[in-house]
């Protein structure tokens, strides 16, 4: 009887615990999580998750689910594997070119784009954790800025500050949103739905993708010119102050 239950429990943990039958590819990532920079304390930040206990956070329990219909999918064409890129409120500036990549870490600005946003290099805080590319190529860094980003419009509508590090490459995209601004918002992305929704005091707020502009950033980034390629500077549409009432455009 107890071979028998032991022979069980084994069977059970290896239906719960599947061993690869293949090499194993990881994912490099840099940059600091939320635990911060310290060696010891990222460290505890991995050992925490073996034992989760308590309750989350107060803010967190908005009693409102989120959720994806047939109804979130009006306009967006098929079939399709585009990203989700979406043009959100920095600051008080549109920033076109956004990428919603919840496989990043954190929240990425190019250098241009922070200084045509009208920022300098005195507004950046450093920032000494690396990051490197998927060819193991450190990515230069200038440094880090905090910036106000709003997501939807009223009366649903979201605003956090979110910490941006500043790095001075070759993009198609002005910035990418990653995991950390997605969790500041708790927001829930769907690239199949070309969609953003996230709670607010008002109920579900929503920032809808473009998936054509989607589309055609992606094209650029393959041309023969090489990927990464920065589009001419014509596409770049003008940068003008948000004040109320007042329709906008951004970079």
């Amino acid at each position: 009887m107890r071979d028998y239950n032991e022979r069980r429990r084994d069977q059970d943990d290896q239906g719960r615990n599947p061993q690869p039958r293949g090499p194993v590819i990881n994912m490099i990532f840099g940059g600091t999580t939320a635990a911060g920079s310290s060696r010891n304390i990222r460290k505890a930040y991995t050992r925490e998750v073996m034992h989760i206990t308590g309750e989350a956070p107060k803010r967190t329990k908005t009693g409102v689910s989120m959720e994806f219909n047939h109804f979130d999918l009006e306009g967006v064409k098929f079939p399709h594997d585009d990203p989700l890129v979406i043009t959100p409120i920095k600051g008080n500036i549109s920033v076109k070119r956004v990428l919603v990549g919840n496989r990043a870490l954190l929240d990425i600005l190019l250098y241009d784009t922070n200084i045509r946003m009208g920022y300098t290099d005195l507004q950046l805080t450093p920032y000494d954790m690396p990051i490197y590319g998927f060819k193991g190529i450190k990515c230069p860094i200038k440094g880090k800025i905090k910036l106000p980003l709003m997501m939807g419009q009223e009366p649903r509508q979201a605003r956090q500050m979110c910490n941006f590090v500043v790095l001075k490459a070759r993009s198609t995209y002005h910035a990418i949103m990653g995991r950390t601004g997605i969790h500041a918002f708790m927001e829930v992305p769907s690239s199949y739905h070309s969609i953003i929704k996230f709670p607010t005091r008002n109920g579900i707020g929503e920032e809808r993708g473009d998936q054509k502009k989607a589309r055609n950033y992606y094209v650029v980034s393959l041309r023969a010119d090489g990927a990464g390629r920065k589009l001419p500077m014509k596409t770049w549409t003008s940068v003008r102050m948000i004040r109320n009432e007042e329709s906008h455009q951004g970079i």
